[in-house]
This record gives structure tokens, C-alpha cells and sequence, in this order.
């Protein structure tokens, strides 16, 4: 029974272990016996196969890159806030107040489009 748990343990560490391990046995049947888990398990890192895709980390991924999204939309909302107040301070520079809200503008949705894509990226990489 010890024996047979000692084979069990070294077929799962290394193939290495569980020949030295099989040589003990009395019959060669279970030593000659390839295993695809061993050799599945000697590519490891960035070399390894996919297996599994993991698409819950995907979408949770995408999840958090879209928070930056509601930031973008509160900043819009800031920036027209700050035109209104800055137009009841100063009448008489609304043109060039609401030029500079305008640029804001433009660069908060550049950022929301550039945070999609990235979401996007993020959902539909593996």
C-alpha cells in the first residue's frame, strides 16, 4: 500500500522520480507506460500550450479598465460645471471659455475611446 501511494506521489512530481520509483515495482508494465501529464508538464512559462481559456479573468479585466470610463463622464461633467461658474464670474470671455471647454472635451473622449479599445482588448485576448 506504501509502495503503490509512493508511485502515485512520484508520477504526479516528476517523471524522473516516478521511473526511479517504478524500477522497485516487480513488474514493468506500469515503468513503460508514457504519460502525457509528464510530458505536458516539462514546457512550463510562456512556452506552455494553452489549455483553459480563463474568461472570467477577461471579463474582469474589461470590468475594471471600464471604471476609468465613469471617470471620463465625471470629468465632462466637471469641465461644464467649471464653464458655467466660470461664465457667471466673467460674462465677457464666454467665446473663449467655452473654446477651452471644447479642447477638454475632446481630450476626455479621446481617453474614453482609448479605454474602450483597451477594454475591448483586454475581453477578447486569451
Amino acid at each position: 500500500m506504501a509502495l503503490m501511494q509512493a508511485v502515485r506521489f512520484a508520477s504526479r512530481t516528476s517523471p524522473v522520480a516516478s521511473a526511479a520509483v517504478c524500477r522497485l515495482l516487480p513488474g514493468t508494465a506500469v515503468a513503460q507506460q508514457p504519460r502525457a501529464e509528464a510530458k505536458a508538464s516539462l514546457i512550463t512559462g510562456l512556452g506552455q500550450p494553452l489549455t483553459k481559456r480563463h474568461a472570467g479573468v477577461s471579463v474582469l479585466g474589461c470590468a475594471i479598465a471600464m471604471v476609468a470610463v465613469g471617470g471620463c463622464a465625471q470629468g465632462i461633467g466637471q469641465l461644464f460645471a467649471a464653464l458655467v461658474v466660470g461664465m457667471a464670474r466673467n460674462p465677457s470671455m464666454k467665446e473663449d471659455l467655452f473654446t477651452y471647454t471644447l479642447i477638454g472635451m475632446g481630450f476626455l473622449e479621446f481617453l474614453a475611446i482609448v479605454v474602450i479599445l483597451i477594454a475591448g482588448l483586454l475581453l477578447y485576448s486569451e
